[in-house]
């Protein structure tokens, strides 16, 4: 039987990557009741659930979860195509980033990257692990890691060290039961890299590495900042959350960081074009260049 619901595939990737019908609604501008029936109607098609409902919260299932990578690529592909097509004649580069990394470090400073190099095309694609480097076509990206962790990563651009991180009604429990006891009862929300992250931090920290069985894995980084805001877990987090750290939602449950982290450079095997390099010399020199808040 042939496949019907391929309109449904975009509102379906939006719910997916929110984990919120809500949200979905606001993004693409229908009711709620419309995004339901639209899931509704994929799942009833495919004969497949791909969310679980519980309650006010939706979690996908693993049939969800595989449907989601495939349909992540697959639109990702058209929209770089339709892009290529629109701007074939412009210079134009694609960067991978985190969502995270783009809005809080990267989005602040990009009106300087076009002053000085203008006529160039941006496209920024959003990153969640490097294993997605795999299934995107990008130009270069940048990734969060430590240590040796991303193998196939060129140089650490950005040194900003991780802690754990979460939001004052957490923290009092923390305080309350104990920082080692915490870190076995409290869910530590999953990064890009997994729970390498976690691992590495346990062990500098001298824990032994026993989460809780209860746990949460939020792929787009910026919705994991609003999940520790909601207090459902403990997540590393570094300087780029200043502001709300500052505004007192989020607070350090530690002293103890993960020293080595920080964004890394993955560059693409081809030999990269002018453009290119122009927003990788742009990228390091405002590195080296002083702070933006």
């Amino acid at each position: 039987m042939q496949f019907k619901s391929y309109d449904a595939l975009k509102t379906f990737d939006i719910v997916a990557q929110h984990l919120s019908m809500t949200i979905a609604a606001d993004i693409l501008n229908q009711s709620k009741g419309s995004i339901s029936y639209q899931i509704n109607k994929l799942e009833s098609e495919l004969g497949l659930e791909l969310f679980i409902r519980a309650n006010a919260r939706l979690i996908l299932t693993d049939a969800g979860r595989r449907l989601w990578h495939v349909s992540q690529n697959a639109l990702g592909q058209i929209d770089r195509e339709i892009a290529n097509l629109k701007f074939s004649t412009t210079p134009s580069i694609t960067i991978g980033a985190l969502t995270y990394f783009s809005s809080r470090w990267l989005s602040p400073r990009l009106t300087r990257f076009f002053e000085t190099n203008p006529g160039i095309s941006l496209r920024i694609e959003p990153i969640n692990s490097i294993d997605a480097l795999k299934n995107t076509e990008v130009d270069l990206a940048v990734i969060w890691g430590f240590d040796d962790w991303p193998q196939q990563c060129n140089e650490r651009l950005l040194h900003l060290p991780a802690s754990p991180t979460a939001n004052m009604e957490v923290s009092d429990k923390i305080k309350e039961i104990g920082l080692s006891q915490a870190m076995k009862t409290i869910p530590l929300l999953g990064d890009s890299s997994g729970d390498s992250g976690w691992r590495a931090w346990h062990e500098a920290a001298g824990y032994s590495y026993e989460p809780s069985p209860s746990s949460l894995t939020i792929p787009d980084s910026n919705s994991r900042v609003q999940a520790v805001i909601d207090g459902q877990g403990i997540a590393l987090w570094d300087d780029l959350v200043f502001p709300e750290i500052e505004a007192g939602k989020l607070v350090r449950v530690s002293d103890v960081s993960l020293s080595s982290a920080g964004y890394y450079l993955v560059e693409n095997s081809k030999p990269p074009t002018p453009a290119a390099l122009a927003f990788l010399n742009w990228l390091k020199s405002e590195i080296s260049g002083p702070p933006t808040r």
